[in-house]
């Protein structure tokens, strides 16, 4: 007898549900997030499993990790890929458990990739950094807006990134702006050296594989940027094509339409936003540097804001790196953004 279990993962809990050949269940219940008494659940069934399948949630490692560690054959569902019929009335943990097994048995299970256990402390660094990263730039936002809002004038980042409490406070005199200001000043200190310590221990124990040593050859892709995409990527042969690529990258519009109309928008969130992250903070080193990419930049900013422009340089690198990973060749500047393209070569 083959069965099929299904997994609905939660922070505190996760539900199981087993099921035969033909749709039968055979097991259902709430399970604390106890990995013994799942291990317990599923053992009279061991020779019998085809596969479990457990729904991509924030916290899967230690599940996915101790099952497959017990040999059983492990599944990581991508929910946005395996939405249920929006028109069902009751869809409760349950239902959902046994939905997923349903899928597997039927063979048409969405499945999220296994990132390779020992390489995850790493990635999850190099997030934490983008995540910094991220927060320092909302800092940098909110001081120009105040500068603007206050006192009328823009000033430059370069200009910013020097403000100490002497300038501030000259700047401000109102008590109130100046905490404000100083504050966000503060923070980004804090952070930029935060940033440099994991950067200083991420390069101490990593480097790129040779596979993607390629990425050092595109614009605004450091050292750093470089081990990012390539911890995040895994293996570029998982992407069939370059759509997948950057759709997974999240550098696509989302968007529905029919007969030329507009139904609204897709899941935007679908895909990997630490890539997405990686390749805006690249769109924003490149401008700096290459004039090609500052004058593609100025072309879009004309036409949309400055948050769509970088998305939009952000997009070019995205399908440049997957064609410089997959054919292992170096970034052509005039195949992305000009001049005739070849067969396999990087398109604009």
């Amino acid at each position: 007898m083959t069965v099929y279990v299904g997994v609905d993962l939660h922070s505190n809990n996760n539900y199981v549900g087993i099921i035969n050949q033909a749709n039968e269940v055979l097991f259902k219940k709430k399970m604390p997030n106890d990995l013994n008494k799942v291990l317990d659940v599923l053992e009279p069934f061991r020779n019998d499993i085809a596969g479990i399948v457990v729904e991509s949630t924030y916290n899967w490692y230690w599940y996915v990790d101790g099952l497959m560690e017990k040999g059983y054959p492990v599944h990581l569902a991508n929910p946005a890929a395996c939405e249920q019929y929006a028109g069902l009335k009751n869809v409760d943990d349950k239902r959902s458990a046994l939905w997923l097994a349903d899928l597997l048995r039927l063979g048409i299970l969405k499945t999220g990739y296994i990132y390779p256990r020992q390489e995850r402390p790493l990635r999850d660094l190099l997030r934490k950094r983008l995540h910094l990263v991220h927060h320092r730039s909302s800092h940098m936002i909110s001081i120009k807006n105040i500068l603007t809002r206050s006192l009328g004038i823009q000033v430059k980042s370069e200009e910013v990134r020097k403000l100490d409490e002497d300038q501030i406070r000259r700047l401000f005199p109102n008590e109130d702006l100046f905490l404000a200001v100083n504050a966000s000043v503060t923070m980004m200190k804090h952070l930029n050296n935060q940033i440099d310590r994991i950067e200083k221990a991420i390069l101490a124990k990593a480097r790129l594989r040779k596979e993607f040593k390629g990425l050092l050859t595109l614009p605004g892709i450091g050292e750093i940027l470089g081990l990012t995409i390539m911890l995040e990527v895994g293996n570029i042969r998982r992407f069939e094509d370059v759509g997948d690529y950057v759709s997974y990258c999240r550098c696509v519009k989302s968007i529905r339409t029919s007969n030329g109309k507009n139904k609204g928008k897709g899941n935007r969130k679908n895909g990997n936003k630490y890539l997405s992250w990686a390749y805006v903070e690249a769109a924003h080193a490149a401008r700096r540097y290459y004039a090609t990419i500052e004058r593609y930049y100025q072309k879009k900013l004309a036409k949309t804001n400055k948050a769509v422009a970088a998305k939009a340089v952000s997009s070019k690198l995205a399908r440049a790196t997957y064609y410089v990973l997959r054919d292992q060749v170096a970034y052509d500047e005039k195949k992305l953004f000009g001049g005739k393209a070849e067969p396999g070569a990087i398109l604009g």
